[in-house]
């Protein structure tokens, strides 16, 4: 079978392996389609992490089952999957909580370099993916094109779940990339207004089709200004920083009213994590600045439910397909900002 392997910086290979031999207690999943997400295009710009020669990523997985082993009674052939990267360990003080998401061990399909990832014809869910991991069965007429956007999704749902968005907000979204335009689609599916900025014009035209209340360019345009102008004055109630900028978290915290929420979702380069917000405000606002990463394994479930049941129009944020052939064009069309969500279809 073909297989993806990143083997540099900017360096993809695909390579023919051999098929994997099903565990007794796994299965075998061919892939349908698996996103290129952020993470990825991050890894990907630096090559494999150093000590590994190579690896075989991707995280944002569909498939169908083609075996299961003997011990398998859960699922069975033809079961079609849908497959978040989470494995946590189960016993640490945060599983036993509940909190799998904050798992001190936690390890990734498709990015802890020892798991292979979605990038492939084929892959193995061993038991402790399929116990401790995000696992779920797709309806049977749910395209493997929309599963592979449950990953994704779910962690938008898991931030407006925290953030609390209902019927009365005035949403604000910093960044209009993929996952900018799921908070577009999930924040407007609960009811709240909703104003995107982004400095990319092609990025706010891709985002205008998910019809936001407002559409603003940051350079060329005062966003604090506009948010008070759009509210009486009185500010955002939820902001969310869908971006890995720093200076958006400062601006997010300007724009939002009192006793109003900051979500940081997007996570800041490693090297310069620090980021500024004025305390004061924070203070004698009351506001919340929250972080959101990753999720439950129920918002996982609970994301391929709405997918299936088109409660957004989740398809037309896929912008490209490709290949496994193609994966190296894939990523470059991603990396481009030419399009939103990239798929790869084996």
């Amino acid at each position: 079978m073909k297989a993806a392997f990143l083997t540099g910086p900017r360096t993809l290979e695909v390579r023919e392996i051999p098929e994997p031999v099903c565990p007794e207690d796994g299965l075998v999943l061919k892939i349908g389609a698996c996103g290129v997400c952020g993470s990825d295009l991050r890894r990907w710009k630096k090559g494999p992490p150093e000590g590994v020669e190579s690896y075989t990523p991707g995280h944002e997985i569909a498939g169908e089952i083609i075996a299961v082993g003997d011990q398998m009674t859960r699922f069975q052939v033809g079961d079609r999957l849908a497959v978040a990267p989470d494995i946590h360990c189960g016993h640490c003080w945060y599983c036993e909580r509940g909190m799998v998401n904050l798992c001190d061990t936690l390890r990734f399909i498709g990015i802890t370099p020892d798991i292979p990832g979605g990038f492939a014809e084929q892959m193995v869910l061993t038991h402790d993916i399929l116990e401790n991991g995000i696992v779920h069965k797709m309806p049977a007429d749910m395209s493997f094109r929309l599963g592979a956007l449950a990953e994704p999704l779910s962690s938008v749902i898991a931030a407006h779940d925290k953030a609390g968005t209902s019927l009365d907000d005035v949403v604000v979204i910093l960044g209009a990339g993929p996952i900018g335009c799921l908070h577009i689609m999930v924040a407007k599916a609960r009811g709240a207004q909703v104003i995107v900025s982004q400095p990319s014009e092609v990025r706010r035209a891709a985002a205008a089709r998910f019809q936001p209340e407002a559409l603003v360019d940051p350079f060329n345009q005062d966003l604090v200004a506009f948010v008070r102008e759009y509210t009486g004055g009185l500010g955002a109630s939820i902001a969310i920083c869908a971006n890995p900028m720093a200076a958006t978290h400062a601006q997010a915290v300007e724009l939002t009213r009192k006793a109003g929420r900051i979500v940081l979702f997007g996570g800041l380069a490693r090297a310069n994590p620090m980021t500024t917000l004025d305390g004061n405000r924070i203070h004698y606002g009351e506001q919340e600045v929250v972080g959101a990463f990753s999720y439950h394994p129920t918002k996982h479930e609970t994301a391929v439910s709405l997918l299936h049941r088109h409660i957004f129009p989740a398809e037309n944020l896929i912008t490209h397909t490709f290949t496994l052939d193609d994966i190296a064009q894939a990523f470059e069309t991603a990396a481009s900002g030419a399009g939103l969500k990239v798929l790869v279809q084996p």
